[in-house]
């Protein structure tokens, strides 16, 4: 069930967090840049990952933690043209693939809660009327609660009912 929540998602008890981000993206800004400052290690992985596995829109790449939550980089934007140029918008294809494969991994991982901001409408320039039937198609009749940071409140923990 989808619960649409305002708040910090870095706060979220959810045992995974997605976000949305380019293959070989520089996590310098919007909620990337919170899970960089905050995971380091992560994103010295998913650069190591970028490198060998060269992966493409739509996919996706799962971190844990050593506090045993998971991150969850959905790759809805283009990647950077070249070395140092931002990568390229987001796309509802994308988004779409994407969460695709997110439905899947959370079956088969057995995730027991998962949040998500108002993805790809940040950095990923779509609008949220785009996505979030995305989401509800994708993720809606999951059989673990799901929560849409759909407002971001800095510092406020949501009430996340389920967890």
């Amino acid at each position: 069930m989808i619960h649409e929540l305002s708040g910090d998602i870095l706060l979220s008890q959810a045992k995974a967090v997605a976000h949305g981000v380019a293959p070989n993206d520089h996590f310098g800004s919007g909620l990337a840049l919170a899970l960089r400052e905050r995971w380091p290690a992560m994103v010295k992985d998913f650069r190591h990952y970028c490198r060998e596995s060269h992966p493409k829109e739509g996919e996706l790449w799962a971190w844990a933690g050593a506090d045993g939550k998971r991150i969850v980089s959905l790759f809805t934007q283009s990647a950077a043209p070249h070395e140092g140029a931002r990568p390229g918008k987001a796309s509802t294809e994308h988004v779409n693939h994407a969460l695709r494969a997110l439905r899947h991994t959370v079956i088969e991982e057995g995730f027991s809660s998962l949040a998500l901001p108002r993805l790809a409408t940040g950095v990923g320039g779509l609008d949220w009327e785009d996505v979030k039937p995305l989401i509800q198609h994708h993720l809606g009749d999951l059989a673990i609660p799901v929560y849409v940071y759909s407002h971001y409140q800095p510092g406020m923990a949501a009430t996340e009912p389920g967890v």
